[in-house]
């Protein structure tokens, strides 16, 4: 590939994976960083692309990876069932929204979900991909990215209902 080439995908895909780093960290600075992060591997390794996906759910992928390696050197990632679960969401969110408290129980609801549950949730409702971009991310298919994603819905919205049940 060449410089102009690789210009042309970092102009295309650069807000693209920034947003989705957002979405996750909600920090600018970090995923600013992340982001730059992301492009340099995919420098690196873009003679590697086989084109089995669409160059954004490449791109995420390395993104996500970057994330999670973030989070593993800052001790912010613990393992359950050899599975990886990130510890902290995305905090501050609720300010963005009129209504904090029922923002906050959502993020404390998606906050308690087991993965896949809460990484699936986050992809498609934070990061707006589709269910083909979050099932290559997974090596999984389509129909699993979508169940999983409305089986995390449903358990958001019963945790809101039982919280509400309570007070």
């Amino acid at each position: 590939m060449t410089d102009a080439e690789f210009e042309r995908l970092y102009q295309t895909y650069f807000s693209s994976v920034f947003g989705y780093l957002m979405r996750l960290c909600n920090d600018p600075s970090l995923a600013e960083e992340l982001t730059s992060d992301t492009f340099f591997k995919a420098l690196g390794s873009v003679n590697r692309f086989r084109g089995d996906c669409e160059i954004l759910s490449w791109l995420c992928a390395i993104a996500r990876n970057a994330y999670l390696s973030y989070l593993r050197k800052n001790g912010r990632l613990m393992r359950l069932h050899d599975e990886e679960i990130v510890e902290d969401g995305a905090k501050n969110l609720e300010e963005s929204y009129l209504d904090k408290e029922a923002v906050a129980e959502a993020m404390a609801a998606l906050n308690a979900l087991n993965e896949p549950y809460r990484e699936v949730f986050r992809l498609r409702t934070f990061g707006e991909l589709s269910y083909r971009s979050i099932a290559e991310l997974f090596g999984r298919t389509e129909n699993w990215a979508c169940v999983v994603y409305h089986r995390a819905r449903i358990k958001i919205r019963e945790a809101m209902e039982d919280r509400n049940d309570e007070a």
